[in-house]
This record gives C-alpha cells, structure tokens and sequence, in this order.
C-alpha cells in the first residue's frame, strides 16, 4: 500500500480516520494523545522483552513481568482503553517491570560469567584470522568462544558487546582480543573494512551492503536479507567462513578503553567517595550516555564532558559512551572521572549506583549533587525513560530531540511532573547545572 494511502487510516483501529496521521480523532473516537501513549507502551514493551529474551537464553524468567507484558499488550487493543492517565500509569508500570528485568538479566549475567572487573580493552587487531561480534547476547558470545578455542581465530566485539570483557568467565579466553568500532550505527563502514567473519546475536543490526554480506551471520530473532542464518548456537558454518577469509593485520587501536565497573566495585569505593564529597574535591556526578543515534547534535555530549568542571565524575553507559569514552579525565585521588558501568541493561547498575549513594548521604536521590544528562534514539531507551521516571528522577536532560510519542499535552505532563528537559548548549545546560 503506498505511503499515501496508509495516512488515510488510523493504525490504531485500521478505520478511515479524518485527515492523517492521527492528528484528530478517528472513527474509533480515540484521541490523538492516547494514540501516542500506546506507542510509547508498545516501545517499553519491546525494551522489556529484549532483557527477558537474553535472560532466558541463560535459564531464567519472571511470572511478574510476563503478567504485566500480558495486560500491556492487551490495554493497547482497539477500543479497550481510552483513558491517557491510565495510560500513564501503564507508562510507569513498565518502567517498574523494565527495573525487574534489567535486575534479572544483571543477576543471571554476575551468576554465569562472574562479577565484572575494571578491564582494559584493545581496540585494533592482532595478526590471524578474526571474528567480530555485535549485539547483546552473552550467551552466544561464550559459545563462540568455546568453538574457536585452539582454532587460531581471534574473537573481538562490536558496540553493545563492550562489557563482555569486564565478565571473568568471558575474560578468561584468551582469544578475547579486543573491542572494533564504536556505536551501532557505524557497522556498515566497520564492517565493510574488517576482512573477517561477522556474527549478529540480536537487535540493532543494519542492513549489509554487498562489501561484507557474504561472510555476516545471524542467529536467534535477529536476521538480514540474504545473510545466512544459524539456528541455535552451532557455530561451524561461521567458523568455517571465517577460516577462509584473509588474515587481519596486526594493527594496535589508537586508544584503550577501560570497561566493568560493578556495582560492587563503585560500591567498594563508597566510602572514599563519600570522603571526597564531605571534603569539596568532588562536587557534582553525571550520567551522560544513552541510546546513541547518528548525526551531529550528537556532538552535544562529547563537548558537554569536555566543558565539565575536574572536580566532577561522569558514570557512562549504553552506546551513547562510545561519544566519550575514549576521553582521559584522569582522577580525583584514585577515583576515575569516567566510570564506564556497561550497556543499556547496565542501566540497573548506575540505577543501583544513585539509590546507594542516596543511602550513604541520607537524602533522596533528586537532593543528590547527581544529574542525568541522556542521549536518546526511540527504541529500548522508551523503557528505561519510564523506568527513570517510575523512581521519580527529576530534572533529567534527554537530546538531541524529545521522543517522537511526546506530544504537547504529554510534554506537559512530564515537565510539571518530573521536570523533563530538551538540551539546548553544552555551556549553557551546564552552567544552569551548576548553579544549583
């Protein structure tokens, strides 16, 4: 159906609606903004489902949140629900199951593969062949690793798989060789240079270009036109490919990057913290980092962590670190300035992170020198939004743009109720930052 012709109806009911796009109100009676919160469901259902998938590929799920997952679905039906503050609540709600999810998944990850470590990670490529890794799934990542021991095929990652090389059990093959690339959004260009085999294990892979299709895999719920598929996790025709491809060079990264900070690691360090907070050398932390997407008000968040203050510390996560990770902040007396805590599922991390430090100063987390600076893309990051909001998070900065679900009477919402703010310039939202 061409473009044209779908404006001529609501998706929400499949009717013919009056004008385009929703805008007004269609023949089921909907109104516009009930339209978009049950896109904005629909979004942090999605988040949350990914989380469960990777947690059940490693023997583990939740009856709570599968409860809540049916209701969810169910309350965005035609006709079912025309309540928006009902809505909002559903909003909310799965903002408390993402927090469940990513706590599920975190624990499962710490029980299979240990508890992260501070480690250093490559960021070129050794002289052998190669193996280059994107997506979220632990699991498949240890297979792989499992299968391509002794072979001579070294394994790197890509992007969201960073923080496997904070894991011991991960750590602990050798042929782990290092991190390619940045964020996402830079595959077609990495792996069109790489000239080894590339496996996809779940979300946010792109469609290839000829340059690398031949010799890209996925696997699980992920797949790409004329790719080759492997189901399950025997790796042999991945393998093979890879041990027919050319070797890589041996060509050191220009940087080394620093991943696995845990929660019991920061934790560790609360009480040293806290000392340097009382004594004034530390004055104020940030969250920077996010759901990173292309283009250059993205330049925001690097400049943004250049301007800030030395007496400051920046805990980074998701892709959006890859806008700053590769910066030397130096320390505060031992401290990193920038503490790298993972991946988007990390998110429970930083979370864990705030309400510790909430408890050792005795005061709720919004009175914490604390503030949330995010790079947002509409994908997973609708989750954890909601989940931020469900703890009651004030005064959080989200670019380049609002969420596309965000309407003006929902904006109203968020910003009488939580304060929600749009970046605008780095000096200027960091000025206004510290004044407080």
């Amino acid at each position: 159906m061409a473009d044209e012709a779908l404006k001529m109806f609501c998706y929400q009911c499949s009717q013919a609606a009056k004008g385009t796009g929703c805008t007004v109100r269609g023949v089921c009676g909907k109104e516009p903004t009930i339209a978009r919160l049950q896109d904005n469901l629909l979004y942090a259902i999605k988040g949350i489902c990914a989380y469960l998938y990777h947690a059940r590929e490693l023997g583990v799920s939740d009856s709570e949140i599968d409860a809540f997952l049916e209701s969810g679905f169910f309350s965005t039906l035609t006709n079912v629900n025309f309540d928006s503050n009902r809505f909002l609540e559903f909003g909310l709600k799965a903002g408390q199951m993402n927090i469940k999810a990513m706590s599920v998944l975190k624990q499962i990850h710490i029980k299979t593969y240990g508890e992260l470590i501070p480690t250093k990670v490559e960021t070129g490529t050794k002289k052998g062949k190669g193996i280059l890794v994107t997506g979220h799934s632990l699991k498949a990542l240890e297979e792989l690793l499992k299968q391509t021991e002794g072979t001579g095929i070294n394994v790197y990652t890509h992007s969201e798989m960073l923080p496997a090389h904070g894991y011991p059990n991960l750590k602990k093959y050798l042929h782990l060789a290092g991190n390619l690339g940045k964020a996402w959004y830079d595959q077609k260009q990495l792996f069109a240079k790489f000239p080894g085999a590339i496996l996809g294990t779940s979300n946010c892979v792109l469609l290839p270009t000829d340059e690398y299709r031949n010799r890209m895999f996925t696997m699980g719920v992920t797949g790409l036109p004329g790719v080759k598929h492997i189901q399950g996790f025997d790796f042999k025709p991945l393998i093979e490919i890879a041990q027919s491809l050319p070797d890589l060079e041996d060509k050191p990264g220009d940087v080394v990057l620093t991943t696995g900070y845990s929660k019991s690691v920061v934790l560790s360090l609360a009480g040293k913290i806290a000392g340097l907070v009382m004594s004034g050398k530390i004055k104020r932390f940030f969250v920077v980092g996010g759901c990173d997407t292309p283009g250059k008000k993205g330049e925001y968040y690097r400049r943004f962590v250049e301007l800030l203050p030395k007496d400051t510390v920046v805990i980074t996560l998701a892709c959006g670190k890859y806008r700053i990770n590769d910066l030397d902040l130096g320390e505060i007396d031992g401290i990193p300035r920038l503490i790298d805590v993972g991946q988007c599922n990390d998110t429970i991390v930083a979370i864990e992170i705030a309400q510790a430090l909430s408890e050792a100063f005795h005061m709720p987390i919004n009175d914490l020198p604390l503030t949330l600076v995010l790079t947002w893309m509409e994908q997973k990051a609708v989750a954890i939004l909601w989940s931020l909001l469900s703890l009651g998070l004030k005064k959080m900065y989200v670019g380049p743009i609002l969420p596309a679900w965000i309407n003006e009477d929902i904006l109203k919402v968020l910003v009488d109720k939580f304060d929600l703010r749009l970046i605008s310039e780095p000096e200027k939202d960091l000025a206004e930052i510290m004044k407080r």
